[in-house]
């Protein structure tokens, strides 16, 4: 049986704001064919069905998906078997692109940890004979004027006033 949200329509702008996409982003998934908003005049109204797969989109696009990955798991949906067969198939993606996102995860720690290591390695040799040149040194060097330049200070502050 069909409940009330079954039947709700959305405008562009309320999907937009809803899911945080862009009107641009919603009218090209209408182009690939993943959206099919009805037309009121020149407006798009979408129903349910666009709300339910522009969330999967979205999904799937965060995750890592290609839009033709996307494409084939929304077409799998067949309610009569309870979308048991997109499931299926989206479990069997889901599950490789885990595992994926997990070497990528570990690439990108090791790359992290290999720039960190290279940025200790540069700040102490830069410390040891330009600290001038180590990132922050010219507030720093501001700093000590003040500090060590009362009147210089005392003096801004007058002009200031």
């Amino acid at each position: 049986m069909a409940s009330a949200d079954d039947h709700r329509t959305y405008t562009i702008r309320q999907l937009c704001r809803e899911f945080g996409a862009t009107a641009r982003a919603l009218r090209f998934y209408e182009d690939k064919g993943l959206l099919s908003p009805a037309r009121k005049g020149q407006s798009r109204v979408y129903d349910a069905r666009d709300r339910a797969r522009l969330k999967l989109i979205l999904r799937g696009r965060r995750i890592g998906f290609t839009l033709h990955e996307i494409q084939e798991m929304l077409d799998l949906y067949d309610h009569k078997d309870h979308n048991a067969h997109q499931m299926a198939v989206a479990l069997r993606r889901h599950r490789a692109q885990i595992e994926q996102l997990k070497l990528q995860r570990k690439d990108l720690d090791e790359a992290i940890a290999t720039a960190e290591e290279a940025c200790r390695v540069m700040e102490t040799r830069l410390g040891e004979f330009r600290p001038d040149l180590l990132p922050g040194a010219d507030e720093y060097a501001n700093l000590l004027k003040q500090r060590l330049n009362p009147n210089h200070t005392h003096h801004a502050f007058k002009a200031r006033a």
